[in-house]
C-alpha cells in the first residue's frame, strides 16, 4: 500500500519540506475497549457464528420477547436460545460480567450467588456474542532469538510427545511466541470494528415506526451499549457515558428523552474517528526491528490494520507492563502501578510480586517462574506459559495453551482452561500479605467462595487463533488440570521486606483450606516445629552470628503456624 501524498498549497520554494501534520488531542481519539477481546473470547463453537447477523437478529428478538420489562435474560433463556448447556450459558454470564464497560450495571455488580438472578442486558449480550468471531492478531518472533535460546525452548517431560506431532505442530508448541504490541493489538481491533460496524449498529438500532427496516435509528440508551467496545480518550470512559462524545447526543436535556439519531449518521460518524486514531497510530509509526510482520488473518488485512509497531501508550488507559525478567525477583506495590491492568510477558526463572488491587492481569509466555497477583477483580489470563507456578486471588481464571504449570487459586468463578495445556495442576490458595484482604475488598473478591477444584475444560483448538490447526481436532476438548496432591501443598512466604512495610490487618490466608489440605498443613507444622527446636539446641544456632538466620528461620516457622 503505498503512503499517502498531502497535497501541498504553492510555495516560492522548489522543494518544500512538509509541514509537521497538526498535532491531534489524545482526548479526541477512538479506542476499542481491550477487555472484551482479550478476556472475552470463549471458544464455544455453538456461539461463533459464520453470518453472526443474521443468526442474532431473530435470537435477539426471541430473547426481548422473552425478558421481562427490564430486558435482561438468565443463563436458562441463553441456553435455551442458543442450545448449548447451562454450564456453558452461566460461563457467558460471568465472562461478560468480568468484561462490561458500564460498572454500575446491576450484572457487574452482583455477587457471584445473584448473577444469574440478575442476569444479562440483551443489547450487551448479542454485542458479546458477536465479537465471537474476532480473530486475534498473530505473536510475533522476536529480534533476536538467540537471546532466548536458553530459556525456551527448553527440555521438557513433553518432547517425547511433541516429536510425535506433525511439523507445523512441532513448531507450533516449540516456538517462541511474544504478544503483539499494544498498538499493533489496536490497529487490529479497531480495523474489526471498522470492517463490521454496520452489523453491530443493526444489532442496536431499531426501524422507525411505519417507514420499515429500511429507516433506522438508534436511541440514547441504545447508543450507549456501544460503549462496550469502544471508548474515547486516554482515560477511557468507565465512569462516564459515551453520548457524552457524541455531537448529535452531547447537548441532550437530561430530563427530556433524547431525539433518535440515523443509523446511518451513527455509522459515519464513528467511522470518521476510527479513521482518524488509524491515521494517528501510522503518524507515531517507527520501523520494525524484529522482523516482518504477519498477516495471515483472513478476516483483518494487515496493510489495513497499520501493525507496524509504535512505543506502548503511556497513558492511564494502558496496562502497566513488567517484561523480560530473569534469574532476579521483582516487587511491584499499587503506587508503582500506572494503571489497573498488568501484563508480565516472557519473565524467566524469577519471582515476581505483584501486590496490588487489579481489575485485569495477563501472564504470557513465561516459563520457570513463580508469579504472585495480589488481588484480580475481574479476570487473569495465563497464556503460553511452561513450568510456572501463579499463586493468585481473582474473581476468574482462564488459563490457555500452558504446561507444567501449578495454580495456586483463591478464585470465585470456576478455573476455565482452554487450548492446547499439559499436565496443569490446581490447589487451593497459599499465601498472604498485610494487605491482602483490604485489596481484596476493594475489587469484589469473596473468601468464602473458592471454586479451585472445578476447572472447566473448553476445546482443545482457539478459533479465535489466526493460525492454522491440525485437521480433525476442532472438536476435541481441551485438558483439564489435576487436583495438587495434600502431600505436596506448603505455604508460599511473602517476606516482609517486599510486602512493602504498609499496615493492613491479613494475618493470615483468607481463604479456607479443604480439610485434606489443612490435614496437610497440620502434619508439616508438626515437623516444622520438632525441627525447629532440635535446630535452636543445636551449637550452630548458638553462635554469635547466627541472629539473624535464627529470625529468618522463626519467620518461616510462624507463617507455616498461622
Amino acid at each position: 500500500m503505498s503512503d499517502p501524498v498531502e497535497a501541498s498549497t504553492a510555495s516560492p520554494s522548489p522543494s518544500p519540506s512538509p509541514s509537521p501534520a497538526p498535532a491531534r488531542d489524545p482526548t479526541s481519539l477512538i479506542h476499542p475497549r481491550r477487555e472484551p477481546f482479550e478476556h472475552g473470547l470463549l471458544p464455544i463453537p455453538k456461539l461463533i457464528f459464520t453470518d453472526p447477523t443474521q443468526t442474532l437478529i431473530p435470537l435477539k428478538q426471541k430473547l426481548l420477547e422473552q425478558a421481562p420489562p427490564s430486558q435482561r435474560v438468565g443463563s436458562a433463556a441463553i441456553a435455551e436460545a442458543f442450545q448449548i448447556s447451562i454450564d456453558h450459558a452461566r460461563l457467558v454470564l460471568d465472562t461478560l460480567a468480568s468484561v462490561l464497560h458500564s460498572e454500575p450495571d446491576p450484572l457487574v455488580r452482583a455477587k457471584p450467588s445473584e448473577i444469574d438472578d440478575v442476569g444479562a442486558d440483551v443489547h450487551d449480550l448479542v454485542l458479546f456474542l458477536y465479537i465471537q468471531s474476532y480473530k486475534r492478531l498473530l505473536p510475533r518472533t522476536h529480534k533476536d532469538s538467540a537471546s532466548v535460546a536458553d530459556v525456551w525452548p527448553s527440555t521438557s517431560a513433553f518432547d517425547g510427545y511433541l516429536s510425535a506431532l506433525s511439523p507445523l505442530q512441532l513448531v507450533r508448541s516449540n516456538s517462541r511466541r511474544f504478544m503483539p504490541s499494544q498498538a499493533d493489538e489496536e490497529a487490529h481491533q479497531l480495523s474489526y470494528l471498522q470492517k463490521h460496524l454496520a452489523n453491530i449498529l443493526s444489532l442496536l438500532a431499531e426501524p422507525v415506526e411505519g417507514e420499515g427496516e429500511e429507516s433506522l435509528v438508534l436511541t440514547m440508551d441504545r447508543f450507549e451499549h456501544l460503549g462496550f467496545l469502544i471508548q474515547f480518550g486516554d482515560k477511557g470512559l468507565e465512569e462516564s457515558h459515551l453520548s457524552q462524545s457524541a455531537p448529535f447526543f452531547a447537548n441532550s436535556d437530561p430530563d427530556m428523552p433524547a431525539v433518535p439519531v440515523p443509523a446511518a449518521q451513527v455509522h459515519d460518524w464513528i467511522l470518521q474517528n476510527i479513521t482518524s486514531t488509524l491515521e494517528h497510530i501510522s503518524e507515531r509509526n517507527i520501523p520494525k526491528d524484529n522482523g516482518p510482520t504477519n498477516a495471515s488473518d483472513p478476516d483483518v488485512a494487515m496493510t489495513d490494520a497499520c501493525a507496524s509497531s509504535i512505543k506502548p501508550s503511556t497513558s492511564t488507559r494502558g496496562p502497566s507492563f513488567i517484561e523480560g525478567i530473569s534469574k532476579t525477583s521483582h516487587v511491584k506495590h499499587a503506587s508503582d502501578l500506572k494503571g489497573s491492568s498488568v501484563k508480565v510477558l516472557n519473565c524467566h526463572d524469577s519471582v515476581i510480586y505483584i501486590l496490588a488491587p487489579l481489575r485485569f492481569a495477563t501472564v504470557y509466555g513465561c516459563s520457570d517462574a513463580t508469579i504472585v497477583l495480589g488481588a484480580v477483580g475481574k479476570a487473569v489470563r495465563v497464556e503460553h506459559c511452561e513450568r510456572v507456578h501463579v499463586v493468585t486471588a481473582a474473581k476468574r481464571v482462564c488459563i490457555a495453551n500452558c504446561r507444567e504449570c501449578v495454580f495456586f487459586l483463591g478464585v470465585n468463578q470456576r478455573p476455565l482452561m482452554v487450548g492446547d495445556n499439559h499436565k496443569l495442576q490446581v490447589a487451593p490458595y497459599n499465601t498472604f500479605y498485610s494487605q491482602l484482604e483490604e485489596h481484596m475488598s476493594e475489587v469484589g473478591i469473596e473468601a468464602t467462595i473458592n471454586r479451585w477444584d472445578e476447572p472447566l475444560s473448553l476445546g482443545l483448538v482457539d478459533p479465535h487463533d489466526s493460525l492454522s490447526h491440525p485437521a480433525g481436532v476442532s472438536d476435541v476438548q481441551a485438558e483439564s488440570a489435576t487436583l495438587l496432591d495434600p502431600d505436596q501443598f506448603t505455604n508460599f512466604l511473602i517476606p516482609n521486606w517486599y510486602a512493602g512495610g504498609s499496615p493492613g490487618s491479613t494475618k493470615v490466608n483468607p481463604f479456607p483450606l479443604p480439610e485434606p489440605y489443612s490435614a496437610s498443613q497440620t502434619r508439616n507444622r508438626r515437623e516444622i516445629s520438632v525441627s525447629f527446636t532440635a535446630y535452636k539446641e543445636t551449637d550452630y544456632c548458638k553462635g554469635a552470628y547466627t541472629t539473624r538466620m535464627v529470625q529468618i528461620t522463626e519467620e518461616v516457622f510462624r507463617f507455616h503456624l498461622s
